[in-house]
């Protein structure tokens, strides 16, 4: 892209199945939504999918001034042609839930989504089913306090959320808050169960290192209640005492059957069976870099799940850096894609010589049947002999749909 500073962080696309009923659409128009700059980009991967090109941009001015917000993350296409992208701030670096709403076609900046009035204090991802007329969106933290960096007094002084948002769909209006508590910290990532008859799902908060479970109660109200917790590793030689997994992706195989998170501190991606979704079951895990590698500074001096710290991993004669955060799921099950660069500004601060090596991404063969993850030696891009230097990537999609950027109604 044209600009520096834009952090292209999450992506998504112009139409989806959501859009099933025009046969008309196609994923023409991939979006770039800038974190930091509020800079939107539509890349046409139709006409030469080789070579994509930049067909418009919608300015951060346009965005601060016509709606208020800004730092836009979260990128779906709803029914009746449009793209709905959740933000998580205002111009002034505020937290701010909101949502853009932009013609799927032109691309043009129609306003935002929600009724006036009705914008959380943090925003982040969202998912929603129409089916059952109802949107769950969460949050991430304060533009200004996050962006450069991540401190544990901002947590304590209120700079980052741990409250679920409940929308009526058709209304566009907040109806429900479901606050995670202190187990629920930073919850980022939202999934609905794929199938649209299903009126519940899971997130993952980051700082707890938790997955809760949302669902729908039998008096029409919402709750939450956690199903899987990941317990800190007491250690040394690292910024706290207590290092956390730090959750900060999750995502759901296209039949429902199987979870996968992964945590970006310790190293590791997990996937459980959540048939039963309120008792997951682990049945898969990989260590893929991290920070209690063997070799590293830190020391774990009290672990209640491993017996040992976990061998560096390498692949291509060269060690990764980072760990496990972006995940994809191929629409089989069987092709676990994974990135490890979270944010550049997080990364600076706790996986420096990521940014001198460039990230990675990484293919893991999955066992669908009975569970079990083995990192593929043969399929990975090294980011770090870039032309113009080491780059970090993030989001993962398909041209054809994934498990993240789909929804059913």
């Amino acid at each position: 892209v044209p600009n520096m500073h834009d952090e292209l962080h999450h992506t998504g696309w112009n139409s989806c199945s959501s859009c099933f009923h025009d046969p008309t659409k196609k994923r023409r128009l991939f979006i770039l939504p800038g974190l930091v700059s509020s800079r939107l980009y539509a890349v046409d991967v139709d006409t030469d999918p080789r070579k994509p090109r930049i067909e418009k941009v919608v300015d951060p001015e346009t965005i601060h001034h016509k709606t208020g917000l800004a730092n836009p993350h979260t990128v779906h296409c709803i029914p009746g042609g449009q793209i709905m992208i959740s933000t998580i701030g205002d111009p002034a670096g505020n937290g701010k839930g909101g949502f853009l709403l932009l013609d799927s076609e032109t691309f043009e900046l129609q306003g935002t989504w929600e009724a006036p009035g009705h914008n959380p204090p943090f925003g982040y991802d969202f998912w929603y089913q129409p089916r059952h007329n109802v949107m769950i969106s969460t949050e991430w933290g304060a533009p200004k306090r996050l962006l450069s960096g991540f401190d544990p007094a901002d947590v304590t002084n209120g700079h980052y959320g741990r409250t679920l948002h409940v929308w009526d769909w058709t209304k566009r209006e907040m109806i429900q808050d479901i606050d995670l508590g202190p187990e629920g910290w930073i919850p980022l990532e939202i999934r609905f169960l794929h199938d649209p008859s299903a009126t519940e799902g899971f997130v993952g908060c980051a700082l707890s290192s938790t997955v809760f479970r949302f669902y729908k109660t039998q008096k029409g109200d919402w709750a939450a209640h956690k199903v899987i917790a990941i317990p800190p590793k007491k250690v040394e030689g690292w910024a706290l005492p207590d290092m956390p997994g730090l959750i900060t992706d999750i995502i759901l195989s296209m039949d429902d059957r199987f979870l996968y998170f992964s945590n970006w501190l310790h190293g590791d991606i997990r996937q459980y069976d959540v048939t039963d979704t309120k008792n997951p079951k682990l049945v898969g895990q990989i260590f893929l870099g991290g920070s209690i590698c063997t070799d590293g500074k830190v020391k774990v001096t009290k672990d209640t799940e491993l017996k040992a710290q976990p061998a560096p991993a390498s692949i291509g004669g060269k060690r990764i850096e980072g760990g496990p955060q972006m995940l994809q799921l191929s629409l089989d099950g069987k092709r676990l894609y994974v990135t490890t660069s979270l944010y550049s500004g997080w990364d600076k601060q706790f996986y420096p010589d990521m940014m001198n090596a460039g990230s990675f991404l990484l293919q893991i063969d999955v066992d669908s049947e009975v569970g079990g993850l083995t990192l593929n030696k043969n399929v990975f891009v090294d980011f770090g002999n870039e032309p113009k230097g080491p780059v970090l990537a993030h989001e993962i999609r398909y041209p054809g749909g994934d498990c993240t950027s789909d929804i059913w109604i």
